[in-house]
């Protein structure tokens, strides 16, 4: 039985459970650190049924996952009020003595996409989240890459054409990062509305999907993945895809030839399959990980 936390900066998901068919799974509001993991610690213990072997999380960030760091597990400068340099992961092993398995949140989804969802038998791919903020985490040679710290593939910085887009940006620390311009808020911001409330024929979509096309094209070039998984609130706009496809098509203009980019863009750009459940599925994945990792140390 294992535990697993999905942090994000409006909300906390719990679950308890081995897989995606047998989660018990619960949410609230993220308040102050101290009152949000206490709930989240309270219903892991509440929900287990018989002792839990280990938790996982995923969390917002930036995140210090350096193994060797005084501050391993800790979220570090976040913009959300009252989270920087809190010791997340410590004060959830403190309070259940078990191990714990840490990553960011889009980390953990790409996990989970590759147990159980849309990236299974893929050793190298990319997972997107297009919402509140923008992040992604990177499967390289079937291991998660972390690098220095973690990447953070929505502060990239692509090009702002500000004669046909004036708007300066949302991100409190570059201003037109591509989250700054593309994620949920920039375009609350840009148009006076949310994504949600804007009809599929409105220009906003055209800038939106040249904006997120820009970003991937660096990322093909970079990382070649095998697939792009694209998730988040404001991919819940179906159209989006295929207007995102078209762009990433025109902008790589048959440099790269891979069957997957001149004939498949439908099957290369996709939706996650577990849909808004990949983080907290991948959650239990770190939980696994992370006890998996105990057994093998303790073995002689």
């Amino acid at each position: 039985m294992f535990g697993a936390i999905e942090a994000g900066g409006t909300k906390f998901v719990c679950a308890v459970g081995t897989n995606p068919d047998d989660m018990k799974l619960t949410q609230f509001p993220t308040t102050s650190p101290e009152a949000t993991t206490a709930s989240a610690i309270d219903f892991l213990r509440e929900q287990s049924q018989r002792e839990l072997k280990a938790v996982g999380i995923g969390s917002f960030g930036p995140v210090d996952l350096r193994l060797a760091s005084p501050t391993f597990g800790y979220i570090t400068s976040t913009p959300k009020s009252g989270w920087q340099n809190y010791d997340f992961a410590g004060a959830v092993r403190t309070a259940l003595g078990v191990p714990v398995g840490f990553d960011t949140d889009v980390n953990a989804a790409a996990l989970g996409e590759a147990r159980w969802g849309a990236a299974q038998s893929l050793s190298d791919f990319l997972y997107l989240t297009i919402g509140t903020g923008i992040g992604g985490g990177a499967v390289v040679n079937g291991r998660v890459l972390h690098g220095l710290l973690h990447p953070e593939m929505g502060h990239i910085r692509i090009p702002h054409d500000l004669k046909s887009d004036s708007y300066p940006g949302s991100c409190p620390f570059h201003g037109d990062c591509l989250e700054g311009l593309a994620s949920g808020p920039a375009m609350q911001q840009r148009w006076g509305m949310p994504p949600e409330g804007l009809p599929a024929n409105h220009a906003a979509w055209v800038l939106e999907a040249h904006y997120l096309a820009l970003g991937l094209v660096t990322w093909v070039c970079t990382l070649s993945p095998r697939r792009i998984l694209l998730g988040g609130g404001v991919m819940r706009q179906e159209w989006l895809f295929e207007m995102i496809r078209e762009d990433l098509g025109r902008l790589l203009n048959g440099y790269v030839r891979a069957k997957e980019l001149m004939e498949n863009l439908n099957q290369y750009v996709i939706p996650p399959k577990l849909g808004n459940r990949s983080g907290i599925v991948g959650a239990l994945v770190l939980a696994e990980q992370a006890y998996q990792k105990q057994q093998d140390l303790a073995s002689p």
